[in-house]
């Protein structure tokens, strides 16, 4: 029983302390800690955090953000980012009787060859008719699909995670029909460059 106890303790001091770092253009965001006795294990391991963690405001909470290491450089441990999804508590938080939401699915490419599958998703005022939402369906498809052409990635998950993509959406959609919130609610990156 004790040399059970021996070793365990020896494989504790073997194990060395991994700060886990955001991408650069996100500000390498230390994302959080790890340990480990041999850092090839920590390649391709997901992490997770929220944007409310990463700007230090608990109302964006609701997003959060998925990486995955990559490489490990002393004890830095460096990652991608793999995407985003919004909490369910907060899309719950959305629905509303007599409302409509309507959802898309499209895989788009930015100005420098990223692969993205994004899920954008509009909340009405009131609930709309068919030909409503079929327009506004197109028109959320089209104005992803032409932003992301003239963006490259890290500007265009900027525009996600700053919101700025959900209210250009809102402008072009409120002009078919009443519009309650807009909201990009998944991404998830399929392509990315020099991985």
């Amino acid at each position: 029983m004790a040399r059970k106890q021996q070793k365990k303790i020896d494989n504790w001091k073997e194990k060395k302390w991994y700060t886990i770092k955001a991408p650069s253009f996100l500000n390498g965001f230390v994302i959080g800690q790890t340990i480990t006795s041999d850092p090839s294990l920590l390649i391709d391991r997901i992490v997770e955090t929220t944007v409310g963690e990463m700007i230090n405001d608990p109302s964006k909470n609701n997003i959060k953000m998925l990486f995955k290491i990559i490489k490990v450089n002393e004890n830095i441990a460096e990652t991608i980012f793999i995407g985003h999804t919004l909490t369910n508590d907060y899309l719950r938080s959305m629905i509303k009787r007599q409302t409509s939401k309507i959802d898309a699915i499209l895989t788009i490419k930015t100005m420098d060859n990223y692969t993205i599958t994004i899920k954008p998703t509009c909340f009405t005022s009131k609930r709309a008719c068919a030909s409503k939402i079929k327009g506004i369906r197109s028109t959320m498809i089209q104005v992803i699909s032409d932003k992301s052409s003239k963006t490259n990635f890290e500007d265009f998950i900027q525009e996600i995670i700053n919101g700025k993509l959900s209210s250009l959406i809102y402008k072009h959609t409120k002009n078919i029909y009443s519009m309650r919130r807009v909201e990009i609610k998944k991404t998830e990156i399929k392509y990315i460059k020099n991985e």
